[in-house]
């Protein structure tokens, strides 16, 4: 299939990648495994185990009057553990590569139907200014949530692009499944849709 590349000629690209059907259960599997892989987990509390003290019998078992305790850090005690404490927990869902790479395919095939993808010879800025960003939207047509994709991060977009709240700026190797679907249009380069190609092939 074709693109076509803005104020430039058409590019040839693989069929088998971006004409790709849309798999809308993988997305959402790999999706929600992403997002659980950032997830800390580092929650924890501590059990009667595990705080100070309570090494010796409060008082006698019988004779007092009253109920038995055998240590002082008993979750009915004050200062004393958690009953069911918290403990470092891992989030993460195991997906293979291979459906890694046809989620994002799928995502990428269906950027393209729905013409949320457009393919740029580059994106250069001269200077590091937010109004050079926000010119360069306007001269491709585009409005508020943008992502831009370059083969490798240019420094003078990074930082006109960092201020502007609906823009993200990331490189080929960026690029993950959740950003792609959050914003309402992407914009990558020629070179970075070719590495594209070659990862997702």
């Amino acid at each position: 299939m074709e693109l076509q590349i803005k104020n430039s000629d058409a590019i040839t690209v693989n069929d088998a990648v971006f004409g790709r059907a849309f798999n809308e259960a993988l997305i959402h599997q790999v999706v929600v495994a992403f997002q659980l892989a950032g997830r800390s987990g580092t929650r924890a509390q501590k059990t009667r185990s595990d705080v100070s003290g309570g090494g010796a019998k409060p008082w006698r078992q019988k004779g007092t009057g009253r109920a038995r305790a055998g240590t002082s850090r008993s979750p009915i005690w004050r200062s004393g553990g958690v009953t069911f404490a918290a403990r470092p927990q891992n989030w993460e869902q195991k997906v293979n590569k291979k459906m890694y790479r046809i989620a994002i395919s799928s995502i990428f095939s269906e950027l393209i139907r729905k013409e949320r993808l457009t393919v740029v010879e580059s994106i250069a800025l001269d200077d590091t200014k937010t109004k050079s960003a926000l010119k360069l939207l306007v001269d491709l047509g585009l409005g508020n949530s943008v992502l831009l994709i370059t083969e490798a991060i240019d420094l003078s977009l990074y930082l006109a692009t960092r201020n502007l709240p609906y823009i993200q700026t990331i490189d080929v190797a960026g690029i993950d499944p959740v950003c792609l679907i959050q914003f309402e249009h992407v914009v990558i380069t020629r070179e970075a849709l070719n590495s594209v190609g070659e990862w997702l092939a």
